[in-house]
């Protein structure tokens, strides 16, 4: 068999293994059953598009996970998962979408199989790939066992990057800053949105020099106008006017690290109150970076930008911000700290966030955000190196 194309150590994936087990002792879980597919990658390096179909990672005390999913699934989790091959396993195609019979099913046979049918067992109840009815029927096959949510246990191991990680997000950030600078060199009046992100795409895919690209968990978010006064929307395929403000929320992806980075361009002369507002972020990303120092909170980086915000009159509310790394569609977060004023998250070096203070006003949207590091001393470093600003072309 050829080697596997593993993104990290062994010693690496030892690590990750092991603080989910002493988190799982702490709460007093036996065993796991981890469907979120970013909980699966870290875990087992899995990857591939097959989250549409039940699996997931029964991960135990002893011995290696467990990756189950569909049998043909099971064969591409033998070429990217670095367990033994006698634990990466598949449910039969008699299985899917079928009005008879359940995957849950299958998984309780392997979870009675393995000793657990009187365990407490963890499972991610709050997760876009765990569904109602399979929860359902894995407690209808499993009477003995007690189901506890543990819908974030994973997402908060996932909090420090390791060194191995960072090196992947900066690599990440090299393709970010490519495919931003390459959105507003192509803006102009005239050009069709859905053309403009074919050209994102392509910047994306084909990567910086031998750093290829990955497909990103959220598709480019490119509104231009009053459609930008709005957070996430798409793109459609009106042209491009002057007068009118694009923001790109963008992010550069290599093998599964992501790091967003957000920018805006106004085609034409843009209004007072844009600009106001422009100097008034720039302002509160630079207290916000200050104040994202290890022991801090992650309510002191949203303090510092809305006192900023305070002192220039802007009002705005919700969070600012959110960790990322390793991520699948729909959602490049991690589920688990936030940048706003009432999270109590302390800053650790190692963490990594999109620091994400945009402004949606009522007839444009301004968005510029960071990708940041905590770091051992100081203020957070921006993993991206592009001006912070507002586009302006004439």
């Amino acid at each position: 068999m050829t080697l596997k194309d593993l993104p990290f150590s062994q010693a690496e994936f030892d690590r990750r293994i092991a603080k989910t087990r002493a988190a799982m002792a702490k709460v007093g879980i036996d065993c796991m059953f981890i469907t979120d597919p970013s909980n699966q990658a870290w875990l087992t390096a899995y990857d591939g598009w097959s989250f549409y179909v039940h699996q997931g990672v029964l991960l135990g005390m002893e011995g290696e996970p467990i990756w189950w999913g569909r049998h043909m699934d099971m064969l591409g989790g033998r070429r990217t998962c670095w367990m033994q091959d006698e634990n990466i396993i598949g449910y039969a195609d008699q299985f899917v979408q079928s009005t008879v019979r359940h995957p849950m099913q299958d998984l309780a046979e392997q979870i009675r199989a393995r000793g657990f049918s009187n365990a407490r067992i963890g499972v991610e109840m709050e997760n876009y790939y765990y569904s109602a009815k399979a929860h359902a029927v894995l407690s209808q096959e499993l009477p003995d066992a007690t189901l506890v949510d543990a819908t974030t246990l994973v997402n908060w191991q996932r909090l420090i990057k390791s060194d191995e990680e960072i090196a992947f997000i900066r690599k990440a950030s090299r393709i970010s800053e490519k495919i931003v600078q390459s959105a507003i060199d192509l803006s102009a009046p005239g050009v069709r949105k859905n053309d403009l992100v074919a050209d994102i795409f392509h910047a994306a895919i084909t990567g910086v020099d031998d750093i290829w690209g990955d497909y990103p968990a959220i598709v480019p978010l490119t509104p231009s106008g009053e459609d930008a006064t709005a957070a996430h929307l798409t793109w459609n395929g009106n042209q491009m006017a002057q007068g009118e403000a694009t923001f790109f929320e963008l992010s550069g992806v290599y093998r599964r690290y992501h790091s967003p980075l957000c920018r805006t361009v106004y085609l034409g002369n843009p209004p007072q109150d844009m600009l106001n507002a422009e100097q008034a972020q720039i302002e509160g990303i630079a207290a916000g970076l200050d104040a994202a120092r290890a022991g801090n909170k992650t309510r002191d980086i949203a303090q510092a930008f809305m006192d900023v915000l305070a002192k220039h009159g802007i009002k705005r509310e919700g969070r600012m911000g959110y960790p990322i790394g390793l991520s699948y569609p729909p959602d490049w977060g991690e589920r688990t700290a936030s940048i706003r004023l009432e999270d109590e998250t302390v800053l650790e070096p190692g963490m990594v966030f999109h620091f994400m203070p945009a402004l949606w006003m009522d007839s444009w949207g301004l968005e510029t955000t960071e990708t940041i590091l905590i770091k051992d001393d100081g203020p957070a470093e921006a993993f991206c190196d592009l001006p912070r600003k507002l586009f302006v072309k004439n």
